[in-house]
This record gives C-alpha cells, sequence and structure tokens, in this order.
C-alpha cells in the first residue's frame, strides 16, 4: 500500500450535516468563509477538507472532498456538487492562504477487517433495505446492492435524515469498519422499531376508524331500509340509551359485555319478530337494575340501639346481633380496612319464634338503624323454584325471580332482605324453592347468584338477609346450617304490658280518630297500667302482641263509637273496672287447679307453632272389656298423637307397673289416655314426665299440686332426659299461672336465657329421676292417724 501523503487543503466547515466519504451532495456556498474555502479549491486541484462543527468545535476527523461541478447562483450565491473521497485527520499546521483557512490534511489508513465486517455489512443492508420498504422508496435498494465493500457500506448511513448530527459525527471519527458498522446497526435497528411501532398505531387508529366508518354507513343504510319497510326509526335512540346505561365505571364488564351482545341481537331484529320485545325485556331489567349503587351504612352504634329500642321492647339478642354488625363494620373502616366483600362476606340471620313478636317489623327497624333500603319478599305458600331463580328466556311470559325483582325495587346493591316466613316454602313438581335459596343464602356462594333470566352473575354479598319463620321443624337441614339462628320466644306480661303502654296504645288510637299517632296517649283517651295488664291475662294468651293489638283496637272502638255519638266526652280513661265493659267477659281463666283437682290429670308445658303452651294429659282406668276399641287393650290413647308421643306413653306405662311394688299402687289392667284439644296433633317427647305423672296420680289416687308444670323426656328406667324450648315453656307457664315448673337437671343452662322478672317469681325444681317428679308433683296422701292410706 502506498504512504498517504500529507496536503494542505482549504477548510470548508460544515455546521448542518456530515459528509462522509462516498457521498456525493449538493451544496451552496453562502457564507464569506465558504465562498474563499471555494474559490481557494478551484484555484488548485479542486480539493478541499469538509469539518463538522458544532458549539464552535471542530470534529477530530474530517472528510476530504472533491468539486464535482460549480455555478454561480442568482444573489451571488455558489452552487457546488461535491463527491467525499476519504478520512483525513486535520492537521496541527495551520497555514494562511488569503481569505482561506489553510490546514493540513492527513489521510487515515483504514485497519484491516475480518469476514464479521462482511455479516455485519449484510445485516445493515437488510435492516436498512427493510426501513426502506415501510418507508415506500424500495427503489433506493438497489443502490445498496451496488456496494460490496464494507465501510463504503457503514458510511452510506450519512444520508439517513433519522441520525442526529453527533451521531453522524460518532460515524466519521469512528475508523475500525466492525466498530462503525456495529454502531450505524444498532442505530437502524432502533430506527426500524421506531417505525414497525408508529406503523401499528397508524394501522390501528386507521382500523378504528374504518370500523366506525362501515359501522356508520351500515347503520345508515339500515336506518334506510327500515323506513322503506315502514318500521320505527327510534331504535337507534333506543339502543344508544342502552349503551348509556351500562356506561358507568359502576357497571362490571362482563354485564357491558352480556348487554352489548343483546344489543347486537336488537339491531338484527325486526320488531315484528317475537324475540325483538323479548330482549327489549331483558334489557329493561338488566339496566333497571341499581349496578354500583350501594346505601351508606349509619356506623354510629349508640344510635342503632336507640332506634332499635325505640321500635321494639325486649328481643334484646337480635339487637346485640345488629349492634355487633356495625361495629365490626365500624371498626374495620376506623382502621382503614375497608368492608369486607366478596365471598363469605354476606350475614344471614334467621328470627324464629311464634306470631306476633315482631320478626317483620323487626327487620324494617334493622334497616332503619343502618340507614339502609329495606325489601320484603313473602315466602309462605311459594312452591316454584323459578319464583327464586326466575325462569329461562325460552318461555313465554319469562321474567327475574323475586331477588331480582326485589333488587330493582330497592334501588341499591345492599338493602335489608326480608324473606318472610321461610318455613312455610312449599315443594311441587316446578320445584323445590328452599333448595334454590341454599345458593341465595350461603355467604360462599351468593356473591355469584345467577338468576335464570338474567344468566350473568350478581353479587348478593353485601345484602343484610333477614328470615323469619315460626318453627325450624319444617326448614331443611341445609337451608338451616345457612342461616345464624336468632330465637324470638316471646314476651313476658310486664313486656306486653309495656309494649301496650308505648306502641300499640298510640297507634289504635290514631287509626281510630282518637289520637294524634305519636305513640303517646293524649288526654282525650288513657289506659291505665292495670287495665293494659287485666287485657293481657285475662283476653290474650299469646307468646306475641298481635291479640293484644286487636283487644286494644276493639276497645277504642267502642269508646270512639260513644265519642262520635255524642255519647261520652273526653277526656277519657279506662281503669281496670272498665275492661270488661268495652271488651266483654274474660276469655282466659288460671284453670290448672279446676283440671288438676281430681286425680289423673297432669300440667304439662309444650311448644307449638304459636309459642309455648300448657298441655293437661288426663288419665283413667277402664274395666276390662270396656274402651273405644274394646277389650284387651292395656293402653288407648286419643288426642291426635304423633308416634313419638304415643312411644312416651307406652314407655310412661311400662315404667308404672314395672315400678308399682315401690309406688305402693295397683295397676289397673287398662288405661285410657287423653290430651285435651283433640282437634290439634300434637308429637314429641317432652311430654314423658307428665305423663309418668298423671298415671302415678290415677293410681294412687292422689291429686297433682296445681301449681306445678312439668316437661321432659323420660325413659323406661325412669331417666329425665333434656328437652328444648325451655324459655318458651317457662314463659307459658308463667302466663298460666304457675308457680313451680319441673325440669330436666341438663336443661339448668337454658335457665339462663329466661327473663329475670319471670325467674324471680317462678320456683325451678331440677330433676334426674322420675321419683323426684313424683315427689314433687303429686299432693302428699291423705293420713289416718300416722297411717297412711293408699288408694
Amino acid at each position: 500500500m502506498p504512504e498517504l501523503q500529507t496536503t494542505t487543503l482549504p477548510l470548508l466547515p460544515l455546521t448542518t450535516g456530515v459528509i462522509l466519504p462516498g457521498m456525493v451532495v449538493t451544496m451552496t456556498a453562502d457564507t464569506d468563509e465558504a465562498k474563499a474555502a471555494v474559490a481557494a479549491a478551484e484555484r488548485g486541484d479542486g480539493r478541499l477538507l469538509l469539518v463538522p462543527r458544532v458549539d464552535s468545535r471542530y470534529a477530530r476527523v474530517g472528510t476530504i472532498a472533491k468539486i464535482e461541478n460549480a455555478g454561480d447562483l442568482p444573489g451571488g450565491l455558489r452552487g457546488l456538487i461535491l463527491r467525499g473521497i476519504e478520512r483525513a485527520a486535520v492537521g496541527s499546521g495551520v497555514a494562511s492562504g488569503g481569505p482561506a483557512l489553510l490546514v493540513q490534511a492527513e489521510p487515515i489508513t483504514v485497519p484491516p477487517f475480518g469476514p464479521r465486517a462482511h455479516e455485519l455489512a449484510r445485516e445493515y443492508r437488510a435492516t436498512v433495505e427493510t426501513i426502506f420498504d415501510k418507508k415506500g422508496v424500495s427503489q433506493l435498494n438497489e443502490h445498496l446492492r451496488g456496494i460490496s465493500d464494507p465501510g463504503a457500506m457503514a458510511d452510506t448511513s450519512g444520508y439517513a435524515p433519522e441520525l442526529s448530527l453527533e451521531q453522524k459525527i460518532e460515524v466519521l471519527e469512528t475508523i475500525d469498519v466492525e466498530e462503525r458498522l456495529e454502531k450505524v446497526l444498532a442505530w437502524m435497528r432502533d430506527v426500524l422499531a421506531d417505525i414497525t411501532l408508529k406503523e401499528r398505531i397508524h394501522n390501528d387508529v386507521n382500523e378504528g376508524m374504518e370500523k366506525n366508518q362501515r359501522e356508520f354507513l351500515l347503520r345508515q343504510q339500515m336506518a334506510a331500509i327500515r323506513k322503506e319497510l315502514g318500521e320505527s326509526g327510534d331504535d337507534e335512540d333506543v339502543i344508544e340509551e342502552y349503551r348509556a346505561k351500562v356506561s358507568g365505571e359502576a357497571v362490571p364488564e362482563h354485564v357491558r359485555k352480556a348487554v352489548d351482545k343483546e344489543l347486537g341481537r336488537l339491531e338484527r331484529t325486526s320488531e315484528q319478530n317475537p324475540e325483538h320485545g323479548w330482549i327489549r325485556g331483558w334489557l329493561d331489567t338488566v339496566t333497571e337494575l341499581p349496578w354500583g349503587v350501594k346505601s351508606d351504612d349509619q356506623l354510629d352504634v349508640a344510635d342503632a340501639r336507640v332506634i332499635l329500642d325505640a321500635d321494639h321492647t325486649g328481643l334484646d339478642d337480635v339487637k346485640d346481633r345488629i349492634v355487633e354488625y356495625l361495629a365490626v363494620r365500624k371498626l374495620r373502616a376506623d382502621r382503614g380496612l375497608g368492608a369486607v366483600v366478596g365471598r363469605s362476606s354476606g350475614a344471614i340471620i334467621a328470627l324464629v319464634g311464634p306470631p306476633g313478636v315482631g320478626k317483620t317489623s323487626l327487620g324494617e327497624s334493622v334497616a332503619r338503624a343502618l340507614g339502609r333500603k329495606f325489601v320484603r319478599v313473602s315466602l309462605g305458600g311459594v312452591s316454584d323454584e323459578a319464583e327464586i331463580r326466575g325462569h329461562r328466556r325460552t318461555y313465554v311470559g319469562a321474567q327475574p325471580g323475586r331477588i331480582v325483582r326485589a333488587l330493582r325495587e330497592a334501588g341499591t346493591m345492599n338493602p335489608v332482605f326480608l324473606l318472610d316466613e321461610v318455613d312455610k316454602l312449599g315443594s311441587d313438581w316446578r320445584g323445590n324453592p328452599s333448595s334454590a335459596l341454599l345458593e341465595v343464602l350461603d355467604p360462599a356462594q351468593n356473591h355469584t347468584f345467577r338468576d335464570h333470566y338474567l344468566e350473568i352473575d350478581l353479587d348478593l354479598s353485601d345484602v343484610l338477609f333477614v328470615a323469619t319463620a315460626n318453627v325450624l321443624d319444617t326448614i331443611p337441614g341445609p337451608l338451616l346450617d345457612r342461616m345464624e339462628i336468632i330465637p324470638l320466644d316471646g314476651y313476658t306480661d310486664d313486656e306486653k304490658v309495656s309494649i301496650a303502654r308505648d306502641h300499640l296504645l298510640g297507634r289504635q288510637m290514631e287509626r281510630n280518630g282518637l289520637g294524634n299517632g305519636d305513640g303517646v296517649a293524649d288526654d282525650e283517651v288513657t289506659v291505665t297500667d292495670d287495665a293494659l295488664r287485666s287485657i293481657v291475662s285475662g283476653y290474650t294468651r299469646e307468646a306475641g302482641v298481635r291479640n293484644l293489638e286487636r283487644e286494644l283496637g276493639k276497645a277504642l272502638r267502642k269508646v270512639a263509637t260513644k265519642v262520635a255519638g255524642g255519647n261520652l266526652q273526653p277526656p277519657i280513661a279506662i281503669d281496670e273496672d272498665d275492661v270488661r265493659t268495652y271488651l266483654g267477659r274474660q276469655k282466659f281463666f288460671f284453670e290448672a287447679a279446676d283440671r288438676t283437682a281430681v286425680p289423673g290429670v297432669a300440667t304439662g308445658l309444650a311448644v307449638t307453632g304459636m309459642g309455648g303452651d300448657v298441655l293437661f294429659i288426663e288419665a283413667t282406668a277402664l274395666p276390662s272389656g270396656e274402651g273405644p276399641n274394646g277389650g284387651g287393650a292395656a293402653l288407648t290413647i286419643t288426642g291426635q298423637l304423633g308416634d313419638v308421643m304415643k312411644e312416651s306413653a307406652q314407655i310412661a306405662l311400662s315404667y308404672v307397673r314395672s315400678h308399682a311394688a315401690a309406688l305402693g299402687v295397683p295397676v289397673a289392667d287398662r288405661v285410657h289416655l287423653h290430651v285435651p284439644a283433640g282437634a290439634i296433633p300434637k308429637d314429641g317427647p317432652s311430654a314423658g314426665i307428665t305423663m309418668v305423672s298423671a298415671l302415678a296420680s290415677l293410681m294412687t289416687g292422689r291429686p297433682l299440686r296445681s301449681s306445678v308444670g312439668m316437661t321432659g323426656e323420660v325413659t323406661l328406667q325412669g331417666r329425665v332426659l333434656p328437652i328444648g324450648g325451655v324459655k318458651q315453656k317457662v314463659l307459658a307457664a308463667s302466663r298460666a299461672g304457675l308457680k313451680e315448673v319441673i325440669l330436666p337437671k341438663r336443661n339448668e343452662p337454658d335457665l339462663d336465657d329466661v327473663p329475670d322478672a319471670v325467674k324471680d317469681t317462678m320456683i325451678f325444681h331440677l330433676v334426674e329421676d322420675v321419683t323426684e317428679v313424683l315427689e314433687l308433683a303429686l299432693e302428699p296422701a291423705p293420713v289416718e292417724g300416722d297411717v297412711v292410706v293408699a288408694a
């Protein structure tokens, strides 16, 4: 290789670009410095040194260029066509050649390169050709294909407008070919990636615009077709209304997708098609649901308790549960934990008790205490599963179930939902509604409840479900397991008097035109507590207060009649002595003394659908060959008893016979056992000790004490086993005027549920064996001198 010679050349600074070896460019000499350099070059061999200048700093390397052509331009300018020849280092020596600046140009020797340079050159060519193709200038690819030298290939980057001035200067100053190719290849890859991204965005935008334009044209054509067919042109507005209703952020994504799908069907369906109305009905139902709308809970625990106490007297268990529910939500809110949502976050409470104790009205009170909307669904007699889960849309006249309809009525997704009379659900060929309720009342499932009509997931986890029932026996076990049972066993006489005075009296006065309805008796009519107590004990005998309100209404109607007729002028006072005047003869008496005056009659305690009640059991001995079933039967049972109660009677007779010697009584060959109120079905094991007492009383001739009531299951060995419903039975004994109650020893913890006012007025005997029962219940045997006379 010949030695490169250092030459002195005019310097032409470049401020807006870079010219690399091999490039042919056109430029204008528009400054005095440029004009002087061009003139000096033309006086010599036509060469000059092009050096980029950035911020008054010259690059270390320039390009020796040859003037291919030059000419004058209008305005005194000089036009040039330059060709880059080779790189040269700007020498240290500077000579002055008139106006032009002359510098020493030292040509740079390019170090040898290996096969990798050719590989990088091919990859660079492919990258640049792809860029040209995407830009639509693929004809430039022919120029690239004519270049075989890797260094020359790298220097073609000087034409790239995407590279900055600094990058092009870096290419000029990089002498090593492989290093130069690596740099320009990396930069052009970035350029290609940027172009590809912009192209994809551009295509997406164009596709979206084209889709919108296509839909617009199709809708216009559809509108024109419908106009020609004479169909309504309002569908577009209706569809937009539906879309607007589900466009909010509160509407779940799966709901929006389902609505969009149905809107597409609606657009393709003629108004004459029956499906058009069905689709509209479904859309109306879905869009009217309160998606994302929730009432804000009133988290003041004290205020909630005040509201509950103002609405209802007693019922502390359910009030405590509601207050606990509020306290937990308040605690989580105060600590920034937020409300529990989703799986297992719901609350399902079941209020179980006799009629008239305030189960239904308590649901409204709970909603008021929480600050939520209240909805009630009566389930009594419902036997169609579709009433709960809705009908399939394939049926004519299909509609959603009561759960969805109630949410739509409430207008929020977290109401207090009262499922009234859940124990009276039916079952027939249309399905079992109690099975459909399993999902609704399961906190682990109801966050994705699916109605058959809607066929979209519905979150019920924020709903507070309150179910009511009179008895638990008719509720299926799996459904009962999903509910938190809170028993409402009834009121004491004192509580009934308070309820009548604070709640019922004011309401009945307002209804009968005698008061202002503020719940407080005014001066027009007053009813004393003694009169209220007389009504409670003599005219009602129930666990609740429904009949008590009826009797109060009856008395006040009598008063209203006299006031309206001018026969009585306010103020009017109703005292204990006036009760008979307004209500007639007394309806209930303390009959235990009369009923148990003869041997063979025992006072038992039972639980019915109406609450606790007193149950008399009668026994009599029959001569051989007499009785309803003819001779020969050892035991005759009447009173419409169930199988369990019949078995208790058999056990009682067997016990008395097997212990006749210990009891010191003769055993009758045939016994007739009867439980009065024969029209009412009765069953259960808790009358066992009562039957034993009745039989023992019959055979000993000793009457049972009239002040004692008893309940408990008996075994053949005479063991007394525990029973249920202790509180209701004790309250019934108190209402019937009994003073003592015999209970199984193992039921002692249940006495904690009995109100203190009742416990203070009664004596409880806890027994483990029937012999203890007989000692407590039977009157003492008659005595002649010092000898006990057995009957």
